[in-house]
């Protein structure tokens, strides 16, 4: 016979969010590996599309990714043949997504669009129009 535990940590709004957050990104990242991509390389890849010439240092301050992670991550994007570097003065260089890239970025694009509906879904109606302001104030 199982124990029945009294539960009171989802009435903790950090503990809620932190079992939210796991919970979506563990199934958006099972989406998102069919197309062989972590999340933050989709992030990385949608920013670069909506930003061609963008240098690494603001997608990493805009994603909050440190250069030690960036590094490694946009190497794997340009052997993976996603993005191109082109020389913007002679020290920085712009990213911009290849061919190959903007269709992974475009079939990525509809599996998060697909998985956003879904989530949105999930909450009552009536909260839908509070949810992204709320979650925004509590991290910008």
């Amino acid at each position: 016979m199982t124990q029945q535990l009294h539960d009171p940590l989802p009435m903790l709004p950090g503990y809620a969010l932190r079992r939210a957050a796991n919970a979506c990104a563990a199934e958006l990242s099972a989406r998102l590996a069919t197309l062989d991509l972590r999340q933050s390389e989709a992030s990385v890849l949608i920013l670069i599309g909506g930003n061609p010439g963008v240098t690494a240092a603001a997608l990493g301050r805009q994603l909050d990714i440190q250069r030690a992670n960036m590094v490694p991550l946009l190497k794997r994007l340009e052997e993976a043949g996603l993005i191109d570097r082109a020389p913007i003065d002679g020290k920085s260089q712009g990213l911009a997504l290849s061919a190959a890239g903007q269709d992974r970025t475009a079939a990525a694009h509809a599996i998060i669009d697909a998985y956003e509906a879904e989530l949105l879904a999930r909450v009552p109606a009536d909260h839908r129009p509070h949810l992204l302001p709320a979650l925004a104030a509590l991290w910008r």
